[in-house]
């Protein structure tokens, strides 16, 4: 079984939290379960296969990862500590941003650009940086930037792409299709995380603050390949608006607000969010 989840808002939809109560639901693992097998047996193993963080926004939780000189972000880590696994296996790819207001990034983002790509490849991680970009003195301490590739343009950005991030991602597409139970986060409001990879989602978890939709997974991919963009970089990802607004869901489902001592609790998050894993679940064909 493969489940996706995605968020209808490019920030705070609230799909983490949904996502970390379903790997509850679904089982849990066990934290020290390797990255390539299916997470305490019965559990799921889940991904977040591509993720990123803000130097300024979410400082807190650079700096937390950067003091054992890794970059990830809490939502991966938040995942792993129900389902198990390697962060940096589960989140095979890892954007650091850094805010340029009023300015437009080398890959053509509104007032950010990106400062460097941690990419986690067969021998282990490899490091892309933005040559164009002054890097703060902790990113320079913490990660081994000197020996990152240097990409100075988007037609060097997409070489390293071709490169690094596209085997990344084909590498955790094979994972998520040979687990017996798949959860995969996307990121944002991309509709797929994973697009081209021919992963076959079964049911499919739209989520708002304060409600999720639920869709039957083939019908959603066929949507989204139907709106796909163009092969330009940066359009091969669709979001999820277009979708949602070509098919309509199976099921639509309220959402509680939760306070921060039950979301920080795996089981009760479950438990608030019952009704709406469960038609995720019936929708992708298990018996809840």
């Amino acid at each position: 079984m493969r489940l996706l989840v995605a968020g209808g808002d490019r920030v705070d939809a609230g799909k983490t939290t949904f996502a970390v109560g379903l790997a509850s639901r679904l089982g849990g693992g066990r934290p020290d379960e390797p990255a390539d097998s299916p997470a305490g047996g019965d559990g799921p193993s889940a991904f977040k296969p591509r993720a990123g963080n803000d130097y300024w926004f979410d400082h807190d939780d650079v700096r937390a990862a950067a003091a054992d000189g890794r970059l990830f972000g809490k939502d991966v880590r938040l995942l792993t500590d129900v389902a198990g696994g390697i962060p940096e296996e589960r989140n095979p790819i890892h954007r650091l941003w850094r805010p340029t207001p009023g300015r437009t990034g080398m890959l053509g983002e509104p007032n950010r650009t990106f400062l460097l790509d941690r990419v986690r490849t067969a021998e282990g991680d490899v490091w892309v940086r933005n040559a164009n970009a002054d890097l703060p003195d902790l990113v320079r301490d913490r990660f081994p930037v000197e020996g990152a590739r240097p990409v100075d343009s988007v037609a060097a950005f997409n070489d390293a792409m071709r490169d690094l991030h596209l085997p990344a991602l084909e590498r955790v597409a094979d994972r998520v299709r040979a687990a017996d139970v798949a959860l995969v986060e996307s990121y944002a409001d991309i509709a797929d995380p994973l697009p081209g990879a021919d992963v076959d989602y079964d049911a499919v978890a739209v989520v708002d603050p304060g409600r999720a939709r639920v869709y039957d997974g083939a019908r959603w991919e066929d949507v989204r390949a139907a709106v796909a963009g163009s092969d330009a970089e940066g359009k091969l990802e669709e979001r999820v608006e277009r979708v949602v607004g070509t098919v309509e869901p199976a099921s639509t489902h309220p959402l509680p607000a939760l306070p921060g001592e039950v979301r920080a609790d795996p089981g009760r998050v479950a438990d608030a969010n019952r009704e709406a894993y469960d038609a995720l679940l019936a929708a992708a064909g298990r018996s809840t």
